[in-house]
C-alpha cells in the first residue's frame, strides 16, 4: 500500500511536471511567432517607405523632363540671351555627327605621364587586361582617362554591329548567368565572379542594364563589363537600362562620379558615355523561348518593330522631341505621296506652309532602290537645311532622326513607324513594371511606362512563343521574385541597396533545360554579422529618417492641410485625420497609421498638436536664418530637380555657374513649381550663397548652406 501511494504521487509529480514544461513551450512558441511577425510587419512598412520615396523621386524626375518638353515646344525667347541659355540646357543631350565625336574624344592626343602606376590597356584586347583591372579597382586605382576613351571608342564600334534584340544559346556554353540591375555597386560585381567564375567561352553572361548610378564605382563598372564584352563578344551580353540615359545619370550620381574621378578629360568621356549608352541592345532572347528586357512590356510592345528601330536615335528616352515630330509628318507624307495641296478637308485654302515635295527634280521611281534611297537622302537634307535657316538654327546644331535615315536599301519596303511610336516602345521596356491585376495601364507611381497585368503577359508570350519574360528594374528583399504564375522573373543583383541589410542580391543561371536556378548573396561583410532584428532595425531607421525629411519638406502643405481639419483653430486635429492628411500631400500610399507610433511619439486625449509635432519633427537648425523660411523649405523640398538643373546648365561640368546663369535657373525653376520669387529676392540669395565673392556659385556649397543638419541632444 505505501509503496503504491508513494509511485502515484512521484506519477503526478513527473505529470504535472511535463505539462508545465509543455504550456512553457506552447507560451514560448507564441511570443516567438508574434515576434517574428511583428518584425516581418517592420520590414514590409520599412520597404514600402524606401520604395515610396525611391519612385516619387523617379516620378519627380519624369515630371521634371516633361517640363523641359514643353517648354522646348512652348517657350519663345524674348532675347538672344534666353534662347542661348535654353540651347545650352539642351544640346548637350544631343547626339553628336561621326566626324565630330571622333574629333572631339581622340584619344590619341592625350598622353599617358610616366609616372602612371594604374593598369595599361593595349588592343585587341586580351584577358590578361581584364585580370589586371579587376585587380587595379580592388586596389582603388584608376584607369588613366587615354584608356578610358580608347575602350570607350571599341566598345561603340562593336556595339553598332549589333542587333536590337541579342540572342543567346545554351549549346554554345553549359549555362547562361543572368545579372540584373548593379548600380554601380562594385563589391557585388566582384562577388558574382567569385562566385560563378570570369566569363570564358564556356561562362556566358547577361547584364540587364543600370550599371550605373546611386553607388559610387559605377564608371568601374562599366570599365570592366565592356572590357569583358571586347574579349568575349558572342559570351557577354548588355542590355540598356533605364538609367543608362543621361538625363537620369545627371540626377542620380554617373555625371558627378565621372567629373569628379576625371577632372581634365571627364566630359569628353561622359560623352562617349553618352553614345556608347545609347548603342547598347535593348533585350536578350535565349533558345527563342526566354526574352530578357531591363524593365517589362505593354499590350503594344511589338518585338518586331523593336528589332528594326534605329535605337541611337533615342540618346535619352525621358525626352520625346515633339517640335520635330510635326515637321516630320510632312515628309513621311511626301515619300508616301500623299496629297500637299493648298486646301483642307473642306476644300478650303489653307495658310501658306513650308513644301517639303522636291523642287528640282523629279522623284525616280521605287524599282531603283539605290537611286531611290540617294534621292531620297538629298531631298530631306535639302528640306532640313531649308529649315534651319527659317528657324535660325545653326549648322553646328545636330540633326534630328530623319526618315531618310530610318530607310535603307533592304527594308525601303518596310511599314514606317512614327518617332512616338518608337519612342513608346523603348520607353515601356526600359521603365514598365507588372502588376497582379489583369489589364495594362500608365504606370503613374514611377511616371514612365506602365503597369502590365498577367494577361498580358500570357499574351504576348503565346504571341511570340516564349516560355518566360526575365527582367529586373526592381529591387526584391531576395534578390529575385516571380510573378504571374511564374511566366515573368525579376533578378535585381544590387544587395543591400536601400541600406545595409535591407535585401539580397541574387543572379539566375539557366541550362539547356532553361530551368531558372538561383543564387544569393550579400555583397557587405557587416550585414553578415547581423541579427535579424538588429539588421530590421537598422534598415527601419534609416526609412524613417528618410520619410522625416519628406514630411518637413512638405511643412506648409501639411499645416494647410491639418488646418483644414481643424475648424475652431484649437491647433489640435485627431490622429486619424493626421493620417489622411499626411496622405493626401506626400501621397506615397503608406500605411500612416501603422506608422504613426514611429512618427507621433505623444499626443494629448487621442489629439496631436500639429504644429509643435512638425516643429519637433524637424529638429533642424538653418545655417542660413536670414533666408525665409518658406524659401528653405522649398529649396529642400526640390533640390534634386534643382541640382538636375543646375547640371544641365554647367556644360562643362565644373561645378560653377555665374550669377546670370543662376537667376536665368531660377526663373525656370519657380516657373516649374509655381513659385513666385522677385528678381530682388534671387539677387538676395545669390550674394548670400557667394561665400568667396567669386562671382560664381559653386552647387555643393549651395547645397551645404541649406542643408538641414539634425540637432544632437545636449
Amino acid at each position: 500500500m505505501g509503496s503504491g501511494s508513494s509511485v502515484d504521487v512521484k506519477y503526478k509529480y513527473s505529470l504535472q511536471k511535463s505539462e508545465n514544461a509543455f504550456k512553457a513551450a506552447v507560451l514560448i512558441q507564441q511570443w516567438y511567432r508574434r515576434h517574428v511577425a511583428r518584425l516581418e510587419m517592420r520590414r514590409r512598412c520599412t520597404w514600402r517607405i524606401f520604395q515610396s520615396i525611391e519612385y516619387s523621386c523617379e516620378q519627380d524626375q519624369i515630371k521634371l523632363h516633361n517640363f523641359f518638353s514643353y517648354l522646348m515646344d512652348q517657350f519663345t525667347p524674348s532675347s538672344s540671351k534666353e534662347r542661348d541659355f535654353i540651347s545650352r540646357m539642351f544640346i548637350s543631350g544631343e547626339s553628336y555627327k561621326e566626324a565630330e565625336l571622333e574629333k572631339y574624344c581622340d584619344y590619341e592626343s592625350i598622353e599617358v605621364p610616366d609616372s602612371y602606376t594604374g593598369p595599361h590597356l593595349s588592343f585587341p584586347l586580351l584577358p590578361d587586361h581584364a585580370t589586371a583591372l579587376l585587380e587595379a579597382f580592388q586596389q582603388k586605382q584608376q584607369l588613366h582617362a587615354r584608356y578610358v576613351l580608347n575602350l570607350l571608342h571599341e566598345t561603340r564600334k562593336h556595339l553598332k554591329q549589333l542587333p536590337n534584340i541579342s540572342h543567346v544559346s545554351t549549346c554554345y556554353s553549359e549555362e547562361v548567368t543572368v545579372c540584373g540591375d548593379l548600380h554601380g555597386q562594385l563589391d557585388d560585381l566582384f562577388l558574382i565572379f567569385y562566385k560563378n567564375g570570369l566569363p570564358s567561352p564556356s561562362k556566358s553572361y547577361v547584364f540587364n542594364g543600370d550599371f550605373v548610378d546611386r553607388g559610387k564605382q559605377s564608371l568601374e563598372i562599366l570599365v570592366i563589363l565592356f572590357t569583358f564584352l571586347l574579349i568575349y563578344p558572342k559570351e557577354v551580353h548588355l542590355n540598356r537600362g533605364n538609367h543608362e540615359d543621361h538625363m537620369v545619370n545627371l540626377r542620380y550620381g554617373f555625371t558627378k562620379e565621372v567629373m569628379q574621378k576625371y577632372k581634365v578629360h571627364g566630359k569628353k568621356i561622359l560623352r562617349m558615355f553618352q553614345n556608347v549608352f545609347c548603342w547598347l541592345p535593348l533585350a536578350t532572347l535565349i533558345d527563342q523561348k526566354v526574352l530578357i528586357i531591363h524593365g517589362g512590356i505593354s499590350d503594344t510592345t511589338d518585338l518586331d518593330m523593336l528589332e528594326k528601330i534605329q535605337r541611337d536615335k533615342f540618346i535619352s528616352v525621358l525626352r520625346l522631341k515633339k517640335r520635330k515630330e510635326s515637321s516630320r509628318k510632312p515628309q513621311i507624307q511626301a515619300i508616301n505621296g500623299e496629297s500637299e495641296s493648298g486646301t483642307d478637308a473642306a476644300g478650303n485654302e489653307a495658310a501658306p506652309r513650308l513644301s517639303l515635295q522636291p523642287q528640282s527634280a523629279q522623284a525616280p521611281s521605287t524599282a531603283n532602290r539605290l537611286e531611290f534611297s540617294r534621292w531620297l537622302r538629298q531631298t530631306v537634307q535639302e528640306q532640313i537645311d531649308t529649315c534651319r535657316r527659317l528657324v535660325d538654327i545653326s549648322e553646328s546644331e545636330p540633326e534630328e532622326l530623319t526618315y531618310s535615315s530610318m530607310v535603307s536599301l533592304k527594308d525601303v519596303d518596310e511599314p514606317c513607324w512614327t518617332r512616338q511610336e518608337e519612342w513608346k516602345q523603348v520607353l515601356d521596356i526600359l521603365w514598365s513594371d507588372p502588376m497582379p491585376q489583369e489589364g495594362c495601364r500608365e504606370n503613374k507611381v514611377r511616371g514612365g511606362g506602365c503597369y502590365f497585368g498577367p494577361d498580358v503577359t500570357e499574351k504576348f508570350l503565346d504571341k511570340y512563343s516564349l516560355q518566360f519574360l526575365i527582367r529586373s528594374h526592381e529591387c526584391k528583399q531576395e534578390g529575385y521574385e516571380f510573378c504571374h504564375n511564374r511566366k515573368v522573373l525579376t533578378i535585381f543583383s544590387a544587395s543591400n541597396y536601400y541600406e545595409i541589410g535591407s535585401n539580397r542580391g541574387a543572379y539566375v543561371k539557366l541550362g539547356p533545360d532553361l530551368i531558372p536556378h538561383f543564387v544569393q548573396y550579400q555583397a557587405n561583410k557587416t550585414a553578415h554579422m547581423l541579427t535579424m532584428t538588429q539588421r530590421i532595425s537598422r534598415v527601419e531607421e534609416s526609412a524613417f529618417r528618410a520619410l522625416r525629411e519628406k514630411l518637413f519638406a512638405h511643412t506648409s502643405a501639411l499645416i494647410s492641410a491639418f488646418r483644414s481639419y481643424d475648424g475652431d483653430n484649437t491647433g489640435k486635429i485627431t490622429l486619424s485625420n493626421w493620417a489622411t492628411a499626411v496622405e493626401s500631400v506626400l501621397q506615397l500610399g503608406l500605411p500612416w497609421r501603422m506608422l504613426r507610433p514611429q512618427l507621433v511619439h505623444s499626443t494629448e486625449d487621442g489629439m496631436l498638436e500639429y504644429k509643435s509635432w512638425l516643429d519637433d519633427l524637424a529638429m533642424e537648425q538653418r545655417s542660413q536664418e536670414h533666408i525665409q523660411s518658406s524659401l528653405l523649405e522649398v529649396i529642400y523640398r526640390n533640390r534634386s530637380n534643382l541640382e538636375t538643373i543646375f547640371r544641365i546648365i554647367d556644360r562643362d561640368h565644373s561645378g560653377l555657374i555665374s550669377f546670370e546663369e543662376f537667376q536665368q535657373t531660377w526663373k525656370l525653376f519657380s516657373s516649374h513649381m509655381n513659385i513666385e520669387l522677385t528678381d530682388d529676392g534671387i539677387n538676395d540669395l545669390v550674394r548670400s550663397i557667394d561665400f568667396n565673392k567669386d562671382g560664381n556659385i559653386d552647387f555643393n556649397e549651395f547645397l551645404e548652406a541649406f542643408r538641414l543638419i539634425k540637432q544632437r541632444p545636449s
